[in-house]
């Protein structure tokens, strides 16, 4: 009686070398993109572009809130649309200043009003591309 071994199902050479290829390169490849990275975001942190006015336009000491009460009975909030917002305020409010810059996404508008003596800020910009004004943020001072 001759007893036969089962041949053993082996990875070919052909098949090591490859797999040993396509590990290769996607370790390249990884090491390219870090490599990029490291090399774009230096220059961009020390890009020469005039400071955002945003940093002036927003004082220190201003205070982020979500919304707005406006003559008691109207409420502005962060979202609403800026037509809206800008139609809650009554006469009685008074446009101190007016800032626009280019934000990451289109026009920035950064308003500061008086109410009385209270002094807050309203910044609008688009949410998305090609989008309508919003209320971005809105800041007490």
């Amino acid at each position: 009686m001759h007893v036969i071994d089962a041949p053993r199902s082996r990875v070919s050479f052909t098949g090591e070398w490859l797999t040993a290829a396509v590990l290769l390169v996607g370790t390249v490849l990884v090491g390219l993109l870090i490599v990029r990275e490291l090399r774009v975001a230096p220059a961009a942190a020390g890009s020469t572009e005039p400071v955002s006015s945003s940093a002036t336009a927003v004082p220190a000491d201003a205070v982020s809130v979500p919304t707005l009460m406006v003559g008691g009975a109207h409420e502005i909030k962060v979202g609403d649309r800026a037509a809206d917002a800008l139609g809650q305020l009554g006469t009685s409010v008074t446009l101190v200043n007016q800032t626009l810059e280019r934000g990451p996404i289109g026009t920035r508008e950064i308003r500061s009003y008086q109410l009385g003596g209270t002094r807050f800020i309203m910044v609008f910009e688009p949410f998305e591309r090609q989008g309508e004004p919003r209320v971005a943020a809105i800041y007490l001072q």
